[in-house]
Order: C-alpha cells, then structure tokens, then sequence
C-alpha cells in the first residue's frame, strides 16, 4: 500500500466541474449516484485514464463473477455464458447511468445457486462415502474452468466434499461427526451470502469495477473507512478483544493489556457472545450473526456503554448467561507498532557483539489527529539502541505490506544525509523527485534490510532507496513484491453532491494515480527490490507477488535522479558477505529442513491435486508427523549457543531494565517440550477480527527463525569488515 492522502486530485476536480454542467438526470437512489461517481473517477482520475467500454465491461463482469464464485464452484460454464450475452458488453453504460440492476440480478442468481447447492450437499451427506476408493480433486480451484453444466458440478462437488468429510475423519480431535460439521459450514455459507443486503452487493461490483482497472484501485464502504483509519492510526475504540467465529457464536480469543474488558475483569478467553445491547437498548441475538455484523455493534463511540450477554467459558450448564456492561474506550493496537530487540552473540572469533534489531509491521500514520507516526516510533526505539552501542542494525520488513508514501520517504531519511527518495510520475507523464526532508541522519553504522515477498509498495521505496544509494544490504528472499503504485483516497460524497445526493454512507475510492521509480531510475512494479543476499524461505515464490495478479500495470523506468552515493568509493563488501553466508547456509540443518519444504510445496502447487483415498491420505499425515518428529530430535540434538535478546518497546523505551526475551538455554527448553515455533507464525484464523486490537505477548515461547539467525550473522560479518582493512580481496 501506498498512499498520498488529499481529497482530490487534478483530474478529480476536472470530474466536479464535468459533473457540475450535466443536465439533471431522473432522480437515483444514494448507491446509484456512487456508481456513476466512482466510473467517472476511474475514467479521469486513474493513472491509466482508461474509457469504461465494452472491452473493459468484459474484464468487469469477470472480476464480479469471481470475486462471488472464486473457487469456480457455484456458477456452471451454462450460466457464465447466459451472464456474458446479457450484460458482458452493456455494463460500463450502466456503470455511468448508475444502474445496478445487473449487479443485484447477478448476485440473486449466485444466491439462488449457492442455496441449491447447499441442499445437494445436505443430500450428498446422507449418502455412504468410500474413503477407500481412488481420486483426487483439485486443490486450488481459482484458475480452473466453471464446470460446463449442472452434472458435471454435481461431480466436482462429490468429490470436494468428499474430501472434507475425510479430512474431519482423519482429525486427531474431531469437534462433532464429519456430516454434521461440514452441514453447518454450508448452512453458515448460505445465510453469510442470504446477509449481504444491496449495498454489500453493490460494494462487491464497484470492487470489480475498480479492479478491471489495477488490483489496487478499490471501493471503499462506510465500514471499509473505518478499518481503514484504524489501521493507519493503530488506535480504534471499542473494548479491547479479539473474536472468532465458533459454532455460530463471537468467541473470545484474547483480551488487550489495559483494555476495557481487561481492567473490567469479568470477561475470560473462551466466553461466548449471545447478544449484545447498546447502552440501556435491548439486547440483540448475534448467535450465527456474521463477525463482521457483531464487531460493528462493539464497537462505537468513546465513552458510551455496550452490553454482552455472554455464557462463559467455565460454565458447567450451557443455558448459564452473564451480562457485563463496558464502557468503550480508545484502544492502542500495539501489537502493529515499531519495536526493537537488543541481541547479544558471539561473532567468529569468540566476542560478544551487541546488535539492533527493529521489527516494522506497516508504515502507520494518524492523518487525522498527527498522534502517531513510524518515523517518530522508529526515531525513539533508534536513539534508545545507540544508546545501549549497538555495533550494527537490522530493520525487518518480512511482513511489512506498505502504507503511508510520506511516512517513508521520511523515516528514509533517517539512514541518509540528505537527497532524493523515491520519484513519482503521474498520467501526465511529469515526474516529481520527493528528497529527505531533514538533512539530519539518525544513525549511520552497519545497516542490513530484511525483505520477503510480502514486503511491498512502502517498504520496496525504503529497500531500493537505501539499495541505490549503497547504504545498506539488502538480504531475503529473491525479490520484494513487485507493487510500484501509488493510491489516493477519494470521498465519494463530494461527487454524489452534485448528482443531487449525498450521504456519509456514500464511502470513497481508492485510486492508481501515480507509479513510483527508484532514484536509480528504476521501478518496482512487477520487477520488486532483489536480494544482495538471498535465504531460502516459504515465502519465495512468484505465486505471492504482483506478477500473479490480474490487470496490473506493466514495469517501465524513468531517468535517473542526482543524488550521492552513501561512503563511496567504500563498498558494502557484498561478495564477501555473499560467500561467507553461503557456507554458513549451506552446513545448516534449518535452511535444509526449509529447502525441502519449499520444494514440497512448488510439488503441491505445480500439482494442483489432493487425494480422496483414506489410506494414502494417512500415509502423507504419518510422513509429515515422523518428519517433525525427526527434526524436533536433530534441534534437540545439537548444540547450539542462543544468544540473548532484550525486547524494547515504545511502552518501555525509557525504562532503564529492559525485558529479556530469550537467552541460553530458553529456545533448547523449548526445543525440548515441543512448545518452539517456526517462523513466519502462522496467520490468525480467517474468521477472527481484531474488535480492538491484539497484545504482543512478548512472553510466547521462542520462535525458530533461520532467517533472522543467519541475518545477524551477516550483520556481525558486515560489522567485522567495516572494522578491518579493506582490502582488495573484499571489496566490491
């Protein structure tokens, strides 16, 4: 993500003006006027200035009927075609008349199929399954072919659900009978689709519209703001608890530090939501409401009271109910700030080494209230580590997916002295160079970037600015995303106004209107920020990078801009620290252990199959658990010194004991009771939402993470060799 945030653009206030002398149309509905609003801006305001036509009406209603159908499941090839004759060339007319009536009559159609589906499962499930016969099915299905009738869905689906009832036969800890589980997860399925009310569905087809110009241009809802902001700001108010969905009731997952719930105490992990009320209102029933339905009625406004009528985790009769009254309150969502780590190792020779290490999950920005800010986080963690004489730093952006374009160009400039960033260029074709803004440097030793491929938009500018100017090593996976765009976020009632409506429900837009380039004259876009040093990683595979996208926008370059190298002629000593990471990676047993589960899984994708026979499916379980088996007896076999690692965060940047984390010993105990981790963390479920953001719980077991590990060697090599003399043998 990256984004300049403004009302309008050059080209947006041209749109008012064109709007502004449009003879009066027949008066429309609120979501009618949005749909003409966010065509027009797409016609004038995107970086493309495509003109909606008939071409592009095709590549619209594609991206509507998959992103209702995305496994190819529902809709048969019979109904793609009847869909595509009736409105696959008329729909960017539509678009501009503000008639939805096509978006609603497709999505109709989709819930009617969705719902005769549903009970041909339920009839599918009452039937004998031979888990012993042969077959497989597809394992991803969003590439594949829509089925070319009804028969030949009813035998897809056979076998999909199949392989679901399997798969809960072969569960170690079956919740309840496969038929019964896998019935509820479609009846859940029905009544989610059955939920979504005309301005849900008209969110859906604005997407597709937006998405048939760049996978980044996107409509925005009234809710789809707020998270949104929230997640820009880090801050929300609410209660402080995270919820997931179980058995159609909002579970308690966890509690914020110092959240309302937290401080109020009667709330545990593991309660479960019935109803919630606001203030002295009745109580509303949310059991099998959708999470997101639920979330919105938690949340609100600061100081106001919700009620939730809950029946706790340790009740012993399931009909026992509490009802705990909150009142909400602003919610710092910690867990996505800046932190640091202080890590002390021995280098080669037997000396301790004292190393920075700062973790960057976005590039957040309050544009609201100017509260928060990642160049001001990271000024604060860097002065606290320079002042514990840290001789080198890591700055981890693995899963740092972008955010704020001014918010890096400025903590950017924290590494340099002065000089360009980042260069933009709009559909005019101008190009705009955006320096440093503070000529200061806040730190200026040994320097190493660690990337992945979900590293993107903001986080490529820093890594290919600090790259271009040779301030730092670039180390991770092959390349970074590959996004070179850059978004706005346009209020839509500032257009609907003119079409004689407006509403505060009206959302906005998420508009491409600029790439950007590296100061080398390059771009991102598609081509990413490659490795000085590549590790191998899951993470590594074109499958999760821009390339993969549809309708993304192609890579060009731009002149180069004047700047100065960081210390030239002095080299990063690149090759040297290439060799000396490549013996290191190719003697450890971890990166083995993750070179043989990267060429499993490039297996499964290239692949595409799962089987439905019972004995070869156990025969995969029993070789994935011997192979964990035998790597937990090879770590805990070996020997290896841990170093020890002090956590900083902004909470505690001040104090003058800092929290130590990890230290000799701690990863072997680890090891040992099977409680180690291996990094990247698994992702929270998919049906959780963070209601008022999570904790960094900073005392989880210790993570095992090759990556960081051979980082920090790397670090203490480029530390050692800035020291030495340089020589010709290892200089670059």
């Amino acid at each position: 993500m990256n984004y300049r945030f403004r009302s309008y653009t050059t080209a947006a206030a041209i749109l008012l003006v064109s709007l502004a002398l449009t003879p009066a149309l027949p008066a429309k509905t609120d979501l009618d006027n949005v749909c003409v609003s966010v065509g027009r801006l797409l016609e004038e305001g995107h970086y493309t200035h495509k003109q909606l036509n008939d071409d592009l009406s095709g590549k619209i209603l594609r991206s509507y009927l998959e992103l209702l159908d995305y496994t190819h499941l529902f809709f048969t090839q019979e109904d793609i075609d009847a869909i595509t004759q009736k409105y696959g060339v008329a729909l960017d007319d539509d678009i501009l008349l503000g008639n939805l009536k096509p978006a609603y009559e497709i999505y109709d159609l989709y819930s009617k199929r969705v719902d005769e589906r549903v009970a041909k499962v339920k009839e599918l499930l009452k039937e004998p399954v031979d888990f012993k016969a042969d077959g497989s099915i597809d394992f991803r299905r969003e590439k594949s072919a829509w089925p070319k009738n009804m028969a030949e869905a009813d035998e897809l689906w056979r076998g999909r659900i199949t392989s679901e009832l399997l798969q809960e036969h072969l569960s170690e800890h079956p919740i309840e009978p496969g038929p019964q589980l896998v019935a509820r997860r479609y009846d859940r399925l029905a009544r989610n689709v059955h939920e979504s009310d005309r301005e849900e569905q008209a969110k859906f087809f604005l997407d597709a519209v937006a998405l048939a110009y760049d996978p980044h241009s996107e409509y925005l809802s009234e809710s789809d703001l707020k998270n949104f902001s929230i997640n820009m700001g880090l801050s929300l108010v609410g209660i402080g608890a995270m919820l997931r969905t179980e058995d159609g009731y909002a579970k308690i997952e966890s509690l914020v530090a110092g959240g309302p719930a937290q401080a109020d105490g009667r709330l545990k992990v593991g309660d479960r939501i019935t109803a919630v009320g606001q203030g002295t209102g009745d109580f509303v029933d949310v059991r099998d409401m959708r999470l997101d339905k639920v979330v919105e009625m938690i949340r609100g406004k600061k100081g106001t009271k919700v009620r939730l009528l809950v029946i706790p985790a340790d009740a012993a009769d399931p009909s026992k109910r509490k009802n705990v009254e909150l009142v909400r309150d602003e919610i710092k969502l910690k867990d996505q700030e800046a932190r640091a780590d202080i890590i002390i190792k021995k280098d080669d020779e037997g000396r301790p080494v004292k190393l920075g290490w700062i973790t960057l999950p976005s590039f957040y920005a309050d544009m609201d209230h100017h509260a928060k800010s990642t160049t001001k986080d990271v000024l604060t963690l860097l002065k606290r580590l320079k002042k514990e004489n840290i001789s080198g730093l890591v700055v981890d952006l693995r899963r740092n997916g972008g955010g704020s374009l001014e918010e890096v160009i400025s903590l950017t400039g924290l590494f340099l002295k002065s000089g360009p960033i980042v260069q933009t260029k709009g559909s005019n074709g101008n190009i705009v160079v955006s320096s440093d803004p503070d000529p200061g440097n806040a730190y200026s030793g040994p320097l190493i970037v660690l990337t992945s491929r979900q590293s993107a938009s903001a986080s490529e500018i820093f890594a290919a600015a600090l790259q271009d100017y040779g301030r730092a090593v670039i180390v991770g996976d092959q390349c970074t995303f590959g996004k070179g765009t850059v978004q706005t976020i346009l209020d839509i009632g500032g257009y609907t106004s003119l079409l004689g409506s407006r509403s505060h429900k009206d959302g906005a837009l998420k508009l491409t209107i600029q790439k950007f380039y590296r100061v080398a004259g390059g771009s991102t876009q598609l081509h990413g920020v490659a490795s000085d040093i590549v590790l191998p990683s899951l993470t590594d595979l074109p499958e999760f990078a821009e390339g993969a996208l549809k309708n993304c926008l192609p890579y060009d370059e731009v002149p180069k801009a004047k700047y100065t190298k960081w210390n030239e002629p002095v080299s990063l000593f690149i090759d040297e620290l290439k060799r000396r990471s490549a013996e290191r990676v190719q003697g450890d047993a971890e990166f083995h252990y993750v070179q043989e589960d990267m060429d499993r899984l490039r297996h499964r994708l290239d692949e595409n199959r799962i089987s439905l026979n019972e004995d070869v499916r156990k025969k995969e379980i029993s070789e994935d658990k011997l192979r964990k088996e035998l790597r937990a007896k090879e770590r805990l076999a070996r020997n290896i010194e841990e170093p020890r690692v002090y956590r900083v965060t902004l909470d505690t940047v001040d104090k003058p004991n800092l929290q130590l984390i990890m230290y000799p010993g701690k990863l072997a105990s680890a090891k040992k009771n099977g409680s180690a981790k291996v990094a990247p963390e698994a992702a929270g479920d998919a049906d959780s939402d963070d209601v008022l953001g999570g904790v960094d719980d900073d005392t989880k077991d210790p993570v095992i993470d090759p990556e960081r590990d051979e980082t920090m060697n790397i670090l203490s090599d480029l530390v050692q060799l800035e020291r030495g003399p340089k020589t010709a043998s290892t200089n670059h």
